[in-house]
């Protein structure tokens, strides 16, 4: 009895063992397939950084023309809308803008080809009236010569608007059609007042007021204050420095020399 006892606590003890072993290997065995799976969850990431630092110097080494293509769509343009990331479309206040600067442009070589010629015809100066310029600058105004010279000396001081604005004044004072002054007042306006125009001149908002109530019913007169107000502007600002200029030096000594050989 005691033999068939052991015999049986034996034969547990071994299917104990047994199963305990086959538990073990079977929890490595799963151990195995979690460290495998592990592997293949991080694998995919290390390929995906390879696919993309191959990407990256694939796009290094583009074209130029593609390159070039993808840094005008990248880079929003001056006209590009401020509101969205959107490149294709236009920006309405830039694009008013845009229209408008292009208007002032056509306007002002419309103003040109109509009236104001690039320089006034006129005999060449003695040197009576050259003396004369430097006693007032009324005399130097007076005569086209005279006029001539000094806004030849403007150009050089990017200030020949002033000339332009004074001189297409005058040319509205002589018109009569109720019609063309309307339509030069218009012209003056947006190629010397406008802000909006490269060839602003400088005047004061007081000014500016009168202009603007003066455009409701256009007349010869609408730019007086304007006109009176850079005359002296060029009185008293552009005058001094013409006079001590080469080009009126010049002028004088030519003209000092031919009267000597005379």
């Amino acid at each position: 009895m005691w033999r068939q006892l052991l015999l049986y606590f034996r034969t547990h003890s071994y299917h104990a063992d047994n199963c305990q072993a086959k538990d073990a290997l079977q929890n490595e065995n799963e151990n195995e397939e979690d460290i495998k799976t592990v592997q293949q969850l991080f694998k995919p990431m290390g390929s995906e950084r390879t696919e993309m630092r191959k990407r990256q110097m694939a796009a290094t080494q583009e074209t130029p023309g593609t390159a070039q293509a993808q840094h005008s769509v990248g880079n929003r343009g001056p006209n590009a809308c401020c509101f969205c990331w959107c490149c294709c479309c236009s920006c309405s206040c830039l694009t008013v803008r845009n229209q408008e600067e292009e208007r002032a442009r056509r306007t002002s070589h419309e103003l040109q080809a109509e009236g104001i010629p690039n320089c006034e015809e006129s005999p060449a100066p003695t040197l009576e009236e050259v003396n004369a310029w430097a006693q007032s600058f009324d005399k130097l105004m007076l005569t086209p010569a005279g006029r001539n010279a000094f806004r030849e000396f403007l150009r050089t001081e990017f200030s020949e608007e002033n000339m332009l604005f004074w001189m297409a004044c005058e040319e509205l004072k002589q018109e009569s059609n109720k019609s063309v002054i309307e339509e030069k007042a218009r012209l003056i306006y947006e190629d010397y007042i406008s802000i909006l125009s490269p060839k602003e001149v400088s005047l004061d908002s007081r000014v500016r007021e009168v202009i603007n109530r003066n455009m409701l019913e256009p007349s010869q007169h609408t730019f007086d204050d304007a006109q009176l107000q850079i005359y002296t502007l060029m009185h008293r600002d552009s005058y001094p420095r013409f006079m001590n200029s080469a080009i009126y030096k010049d002028l004088l000594r030519s003209l000092s020399e031919k009267s000597i050989e005379a």
